[in-house]
């Protein structure tokens, strides 16, 4: 096939099957929608997860919904880490190889990610339990809160590798425009987590009330058998990129090519948990009902990160598909895409919460203090929701092309915005609203930065 760019024309060989031809030439809009939507039905997954959490959790009481707002972040960073960072990360190298055509270079490099997702989810298994306590210390845990913290955080501690390798080979899949199935196994893996989690959380039937460690038992055994099945499913053949276990496909080089990138882009998710670690940990000082409003409102938050998540993932592919086969303007029209639509989902989505929070906030809790808290955070917090969705998906565009640096300044101005602003809030004794203010503009911060950088970049 012959590729324009400018004047100069140049042959670049690759697959001629379907789904390849679809991320190379297909419309952008519709071709981005289609591959949104399993994202999104995996996105059921997300929200059936947090919303049957967090009402499970309340009912285990106050103690409980600070417990799990301490605990919470960590665990999402390993999700972000793990999808979000490396796995676009794969999705993006395994796209621009198979773009360029280059099939073995592909499958060299799914094999690199799977010894990459296996080694980081040891490392950050023995990271957490090591150093959970002391984090959560930090984060302003004492007492009864702490406690609850920590039984779900040395249990669900054991899942974290079955997360980083359900991720990274879904991730895989996805990088050769698989979307579909890689969503069906996460859906399914939330709907065990709800249903383990809820019977030995809550002590349904025969089994014993295991409180907050039951609830992380229902993630430990959700993401164990998602990354058995997926494994099983690139290992069987019948896919566009199957998974081949041979010594030969391992080299410095393509570890390189996955680490090079993945290792920048890993700062991105660790930024934003920074943030939220940051503001929690100044929430902490208005007490305990306070933080657990704001632990209420800011799952939400954490729930617009996977809507974010299903759009930018799936741009991720026709990015590096394109600049593979070194059609840059399609791939900066695809960024900009996907970037414009999950500004205005969340930005819809942040209209809604931040006009009606009891929507959100009265599905978990009737204590007065801490639903007071919570409509606060969505009422001023949710003006920043836009930005954050348009930060985000440009983030993940950016991996399809290999150029994260410019959303990691992003993010970092973000994280920079908290910190001062939060210093001098406390220095000052203001308000809780204002911290929630400083959350806002924070992500206004983030979104629109990512977007001037992405704009100044440049993409080869």
């Amino acid at each position: 096939m012959t590729v324009a760019i400018g004047t100069a024309e140049l042959d670049m060989p690759r697959s001629r099957d379907a789904r390849g031809d679809m991320l190379l030439s297909g419309a952008i809009l519709p071709t981005l929608l289609r591959l949104t939507l399993p994202n999104l039905i995996a996105l059921c997954s997300a929200a059936i997860v947090s919303i049957a959490e967090t009402a499970y959790v309340g009912s285990l009481g106050v103690a409980s919904l600070g417990g799990i707002a301490l605990a919470f972040p960590i665990f999402m960073l390993m999700q972000m880490l793990s999808a979000g960072a490396m796995g676009g990360t794969v999705s993006g190298a395994v796209s621009r190889a198979l773009g360029a055509g280059d099939r073995d270079r592909a499958e060299a490099l799914a094999l690199c990610s799977l010894v990459i997702a296996a080694i980081f989810g040891l490392v950050f298994t023995a990271a957490v339990r090591a150093f959970g306590p002391a984090v959560y210390r930090a984060m302003g845990g004492s007492g009864a809160v702490l406690g609850e913290a920590l039984a779900f955080s040395n249990v669900a501690a054991w899942g974290i590798t079955g997360i980083w390798l359900t991720n990274i080979l879904a991730s895989i899949a996805r990088g050769s425009g698989n979307m579909v199935v890689p969503a069906a196994t996460l859906l399914a893996a939330g709907f065990g987590q709800v249903v383990v989690g809820g019977v030995l959380g809550l002590g349904l039937g025969p089994f014993p009330r295991l409180g907050m460690a039951g609830v992380a038992a229902g993630q430990l055994a959700a993401f164990s058998f998602a990354g058995v099945f997926l494994l099983w499913h690139l290992r069987s053949g019948d896919v566009r990129l199957p998974l081949r276990f041979a010594s030969g496909l391992l080299s410095i080089e393509r570890f390189m090519d996955i680490l090079r990138i993945g290792a920048v882009a890993m700062l991105s998710p660790l930024l934003s948990v920074a943030a939220i670690l940051v503001l929690t940990g100044i929430v902490a000082r208005f007490g305990p009902q306070a933080l657990a409003g704001y632990g209420i409102g800011v799952r939400l938050e954490f729930l617009l990160i996977p809507i974010a998540f299903s759009v930018g993932v799936a741009s991720v592919p026709m990015v590096g598909t394109a600049i593979g086969a070194a059609n840059l303007d399609r791939a900066r029209k695809i960024a900009w895409t996907a970037g414009g639509v999950a500004a205005v989902t969340l930005g819809l989505l942040g209209l809604v919460a931040g006009l009606f929070p009891w929507l959100w906030v009265d599905l978990f809790t009737s204590a007065p203090d801490v639903r007071d808290a919570a409509y606060a955070y969505l009422r001023i917090a949710a003006f920043g929701f836009a930005f954050f969705g348009l930060g985000l998906c440009l983030y993940f565009a950016s991996q399809g092309a290999g150029r994260v640096g410019g959303a990691i300044v992003a993010q970092a101005l973000r994280l920079a915005v908290i910190v001062i602003g939060g210093s001098m809030l406390v220095e000052h004794s203001a308000p809780l609203w204002g911290v929630f203010a400083l959350s806002a503009g924070a992500m206004v911060t983030m979104g629109i930065g990512t977007a001037l950088f992405v704009r100044l970049s440049r993409w080869e």
